[in-house]
C-alpha cells in the first residue's frame, strides 16, 4: 500500500479505509509525501466528499499526530465554543467570559485565521502583551483556577490538521464540507472536552456560503460527535454582514470589550444571548432558553461578565523582565 495507490482508490470513488487514511495522514504529517500528492487527494474528496467512515477515520488520525490535551482531571462539564468565523466575527470572544462568569469551565483551542478572517488567536494578539504560546499545563491550570482558558494550536498539538488546514486554503479546497467536518472534529478531539457547541456560520463572509452547506455541515458534526461519544450541539449563523460595528483585530477586541460592559449592537447581542443560552441549555439542567436567555443578560448587567475577561487576559500576560 503507498500514497499512489490510495490516490487512485480515490478517484474510483471507492471508500478508503482507517488503515490507508491513517498512512497517508501519517506520512503527509511527516513530509513523506508531496504537496502534489497530498492536494490531489483533498481535490478528489472535494469532487466526490466521503463516508461517515472516512471522515471519522480522518478526524482520529489527524488528532493522533500530535499531543493530546486530558481535561478529565478537571471534570466532564468543561464546554468548547467553535466558530468557523468570518469578518467581523467576535461572538466567541465574549462567550468565554460570559461562560466562564456563570461557573461553566471552557476550554478555547484556537488557530491564526487564513484568508481575509482572522481568528481568535489573532484579535487577542492585538492586547498589548497578551501571551498566545501557554504551555498545555498553563492552558489547564488557568481553567482550574479561573474558569477559562485559552491555547494556542501549536506545532505540537493536531499538527497533521494545521497543515491540511493551510493546504486546502492553497488548493482552493476551503469550503469542502467533509474536510471541514474531520478538520473541526479532529481539534475537538485533541482538546479533551466532552461538551462542544459548533458556532456555523454561512455566508459573503465567511467560506461556508450557504445555508445548505451549514445545515449538511451541522448534520454531519452531530453524526460523527455521536459516534466519537461527544456530546455536540450546532447553531447556524448567517454571515453576509458583519455583527456589529467592527472590523479589525484591535476595533473588534475593543467591540467585544465595550460588548461585556454593556454596550452592544442589537445584531451582536441577539447572537451571543441566543448562543449562550444554548450552552447553558447544554451544559446544566436548564433546559428553557427563555430564562437561560435571561441569566445571560444578567450576567452582562451585573459586570460579571467584564470582570471575568479582565481575568481571562491577566491570566496569559507576558511578565515583563526589568533589566
Amino acid at each position: 500500500m503507498d500514497i499512489k495507490t490510495i490516490i487512485m482508490k480515490k478517484r474510483e470513488r471507492k471508500e478508503l479505509t482507517e488503515e490507508e487514511i491513517c498512512l497517508f495522514v501519517s506520512k503527509y504529517n511527516k513530509g513523506e509525501i508531496s504537496e502534489a500528492q497530498a492536494g490531489s487527494l483533498l481535490s478528489y474528496i472535494y469532487k466526490d466528499g466521503m463516508t461517515e467512515n472516512e471522515i471519522i477515520s480522518f478526524a482520529v488520525a489527524m488528532a493522533n499526530s500530535g499531543e493530546k490535551i486530558n481535561l478529565d482531571d478537571i471534570g466532564k462539564e468543561v464546554v468548547d465554543k467553535h466558530s468557523t468565523g468570518g469578518v467581523g466575527d467576535k461572538v466567541t470572544l465574549m462567550l468565554m467570559p460570559i461562560v466562564s462568569a456563570l461557573n461553566i469551565p471552557i476550554a478555547k483551542i484556537s488557530s491564526r485565521g487564513m484568508g481575509i478572517a482572522g481568528g481568535t488567536i489573532d484579535k487577542l494578539e492585538s492586547i498589548p502583551g497578551y501571551n498566545t504560546e501557554i504551555s498545555i499545563e498553563e492552558f489547564k491550570e488557568n481553567i482550574r483556577e479561573y474558569g477559562v482558558g485559552i491555547l494556542n494550536q501549536s506545532k505540537n498539538l493536531n499538527p497533521a490538521e494545521n497543515k491540511m488546514y493551510r493546504l486546502r486554503n492553497e488548493i482552493a479546497c476551503t469550503d469542502c464540507i467533509p474536510i471541514i467536518a474531520a478538520s473541526l472534529m479532529s481539534i475537538k478531539l485533541s482538546t479533551g472536552s466532552q461538551k462542544i457547541v459548533f458556532e456555523i456560520t454561512y455566508g459573503n463572509g465567511t467560506y461556508i456560503k450557504t445555508k445548505d452547506q451549514a445545515k449538511r455541515l451541522a448534520k454531519i458534526l452531530k453524526v460523527i460527535g455521536k459516534k466519537l461519544n461527544k456530546d455536540v450541539m450546532c447553531i447556524i449563523t448567517n454571515m453576509d454582514e458583519p455583527l456589529g460595528y467592527a472590523i479589525g483585530h484591535n476595533l473588534e477586541m475593543i467591540e467585544a470589550i465595550e460588548g461585556l460592559r454593556g454596550k452592544m449592537s442589537h445584531d451582536l447581542g441577539e447572537v451571543v444571548v441566543t448562543i449562550g443560552s444554548m450552552i447553558l441549555a447544554l451544559t446544566t439542567k436548564n433546559k428553557n432558553l427563555k430564562a437561560n436567555e435571561e441569566t445571560i443578560k444578567e450576567v452582562l448587567r451585573n459586570g460579571k461578565a467584564y470582570e471575568k475577561f479582565i481575568q481571562m487576559i491577566a491570566a496569559q500576560r507576558w511578565k515583563y523582565k526589568l533589566y
